[in-house]
């Protein structure tokens, strides 16, 4: 359940050409720096930015948060050190993971107010970018990947920035819940309505779900015909 969190490094920068282990430079905007202050609008950080695309960007995932926690894990599990923001996460912050952390919550910092809408969809710039060939798979398998907010109230946040939860939907579930269907439980009819039953999941999950569901439904329509 909910533990007290607190904010560690505050994180922007814009998408930028980045050079990769073993592979030429791409384009992304994981290369992120701690700041001590950023002003959140609605469509993320002045002075950040992300590439949109089908997973990342957007009113819905104006934001990127990491739980603090899981670089203890992986700087453990891989005998290395990941530097913060490793992930390219806007906030670094401690306490709040996927299994505590509910689609739907809204939580206080500084000034602003965001909301949690889906959890973090991770590319292998990540494991490129940290040199861990296997961070990818551990992310997926772990469902240690990191949520996406949108802003509900624009404002500063500063690096010392309290963090409090201020609602939560009692029906709604935990991203680790929503990574454990969407990565690993796949054709679970029940455990996809319920994701999208979480009235404030992010519209792009809500169509990619949507599309899982109508595909499983229609199959086992046709596989009770046939018997």
């Amino acid at each position: 359940m909910y533990q007290k969190a607190k904010l560690v490094s505050l994180n922007i920068g814009l998408p930028k050409k980045i050079d990769l282990e073993n592979e030429e430079t791409r384009q992304s905007g994981v290369g992120k720096v701690s700041v001590p202050k950023a002003y959140l609008t609605k469509e993320g950080f002045t002075g950040d930015g992300v590439q949109l695309t089908k997973f990342h960007g957007g009113l819905d995932r104006a934001i990127l948060c990491y739980c603090y926690e899981h670089y203890e894990k992986w700087n453990k599990e891989f005998n290395k050190h990941l530097k913060i923001p490793g992930f390219g996460e806007n906030l670094t912050i401690s306490g709040l993971s996927e299994e505590n952390v509910w689609i739907g919550d809204i939580y206080q910092i500084g000034e602003a107010k965001i909301q949690i809408t889906q959890s973090r969809i991770p590319c292998n710039t990540l494991s490129k970018y940290n040199g861990v060939e296997s961070l990818l798979s551990k992310l997926v398998e772990t469902g240690y990947t990191g949520f996406l907010a949108r802003v509900l109230k624009e404002g500063w946040i500063y690096e010392d920035s309290s963090v409090s939860l201020i609602e939560r939907n009692p029906n709604a579930v935990s991203v680790q819940y929503t990574n454990e269907v969407y990565f690993h439980d796949k054709k679970n009819i029940e455990g996809i309505r319920k994701i999208l039953n979480s009235k404030d999941l992010a519209v792009a999950w809500k169509d990619i779900l949507m599309s899982r569901l109508l595909k499983l439904e229609k199959k086992s329509v046709s596989n009770e015909t046939k018997s």
